[in-house]
């Protein structure tokens, strides 16, 4: 069970220290004492009573940060796998998102949370924008706190306008009981910016600074937020370098410029850009712009809840559009710009920079002992292991995942989950959903996971199709 912390080491593993070199140490221990990484190096001596994990045949890594993850929709996975961003905007917020009550909210960040975990994710923000009241915030918190991670509330309220519930008295009361400055729940504020010139959001950005938190923010979102959005933010002084910028995939060089001066970063949902319509993963233009990079998955309502699919996708559409981009001028790319290290680094240092936090991220002395051992005996799929950032980008799972150290403590061990009671969250997410399908009746149900089909036409052949028949001659 999750407890008292006790000392740990991490023999004869590949380690991936994410440092400022990339070092890649093969054979190495990692000893943990507390809640820091006391020593790095082979055949560590280790205090009395040190507990051993065999890290031989597996890779040590940092944990894995998801700047941007909507949990409380999480009860609801793959409801949405075929919609589009205009059905997800119409389900959520405009008929369904209201009819989640606050233990709904609380079953799907108990399940979103242990998700996170299980996949090697220590530290996630939720973009927790299903907080209509304090009730459902207080619960959003307690689901956070039941499980053993590192999480950021970014609290929003898609229900309402962000200058609105920013100023209700609630909203103070909440921030003041639930936000203590513990260091295992850190805060930010979750709005959007529509572009109306009379800039609507600025009280809602001026209880921010008052409150001395960051805004999150989905800015670049085709039909939803664009460049007047960053102008405005940018005009009145509400850029820093605590922004984090969800998707920004459809903004100009100017909003990325903006972005740049102002020490902001990009939170990239690589499978929500390329399959809900935000625009193209937009990965290559902030390399152009020297804008700070993280990943994230946004919601579980659609894609996958691991950032292994993160790096994966974002790698293959940068790539692809890079191959595209060649082909388009008669060229071919003979070496890729974005590297498997790359994607890897955005997944661990790329986080812990967005949300300004330089004791985790890497494997260090000194640093919070926040790690993950990607190992598996069972698997054909886990050895060789000839290139660590090429085997965690494409050939890792989440089910190669066998420990995961939060904060110094066990949190999965031997391919399991340490502290979360599983059993307990699978009931509360079968209520939620009998709740919200009731709520929907069967219909509306049946109709919103499975959404109408566009006629579409095969073109025009102008070939006849002609069976082969060969050579049909025989000989007598």
């Amino acid at each position: 069970m999750v407890g008292e912390r006790r000392s740990v080491v991490l023999r004869n593993g590949t380690v991936l220290t994410m440092d400022g070199q990339r070092r890649v140490l093969t054979d190495h221990d990692v000893l943990v004492v507390d809640d820091k990484i006391a020593a790095i190096g082979p055949q560590l001596v280790v205090p009395a009573g040190t507990e051993e994990i065999d890290a031989k045949n597996g890779i040590v890594m940092p944990g894995m940060i998801d700047t941007h993850r909507h949990m409380w929709q999480t009860a609801m996975r793959g409801y949405g796998a075929d919609w589009t961003l205009t059905q997800y905007f119409v389900w959520y917020y405009l008929e369904w998102g209201k009819v989640f009550r606050p233990e709904d909210i609380h079953a799907g960040n108990l399940l979103g949370a242990a998700e996170a975990l299980d996949a090697g994710v220590t530290t996630t923000v939720d973009w927790s924008h299903g907080l209509q009241t304090p009730d459902h915030a207080d619960a959003a918190v307690d689901a956070l706190r039941a499980v053993p991670g590192r999480f950021v509330l970014a609290y929003g309220n898609i229900q309402d306008s962000p200058a609105s519930w920013t100023a209700k008295p609630e909203f103070r009361d909440f921030v003041s009981r639930r936000i203590t400055g513990d260091d295992m729940l850190g805060f930010q504020l979750a709005f959007d910016v529509t572009g109306d010139p009379e800039f609507p959001e600025k009280p809602a950005f001026e209880v921010a600074r008052e409150l001395g938190v960051p805004v999150t923010t989905h800015a670049g979102v085709w039909g939803a937020t664009n460049d007047d959005g960053i102008r405005l933010m940018y005009d009145n002084g509400f850029m820093t370098e605590q922004s984090i910028y969800v998707h920004a995939a459809t903004l100009s060089a100017d909003s990325y410029h903006r972005i740049a001066a102002t020490g902001g970063s990009i939170s990239v949902s690589t499978e929500s850009e390329q399959s809900a319509g935000q625009g193209y993963p937009p990965t290559w233009a902030i390399r152009d712009h020297g804008i700070p990079v993280s990943l994230s998955t946004d919601t579980s309502v659609w894609w996958s809840g691991d950032l292994f699919s993160a790096m994966r996708s974002t790698l293959g559409a940068d790539r692809a559009r890079e191959h595209m981009a060649a082909h388009a001028k008669n060229d071919t790319v003979t070496h890729s710009s974005l590297r498997a290290e790359h994607v890897v680094e955005w997944a661990t240092m790329g986080g812990a920079r967005a949300l300004k936090r330089d004791d985790i991220g890497s494997v260090e002395v000194g640093k919070k002992a926040d790690l993950v051992l990607l190992r598996n005996e069972h698997s054909p799929a886990m050895f060789p292991i000839l290139n660590p950032y090429g085997h965690i980008a494409f050939q890792a799972q989440r089910s190669d995942v066998d420990t995961v150290i939060v904060d110094g403590r066990i949190v999965k061990r031997d391919h399991r989950l340490v502290g979360v009671d599983l059993p307990k969250i699978r009931s509360e997410v079968e209520q939620t959903v009998e709740h919200l399908r009731a709520q929907l009746g069967d219909e509306a149900w049946e109709k919103g996971m499975n959404p109408d089909i566009p006629e579409s036409k095969v073109l025009d052949n102008p070939y006849t199709y002609t069976e082969y028949r060969g050579d049909t001659r025989t000989s007598v």
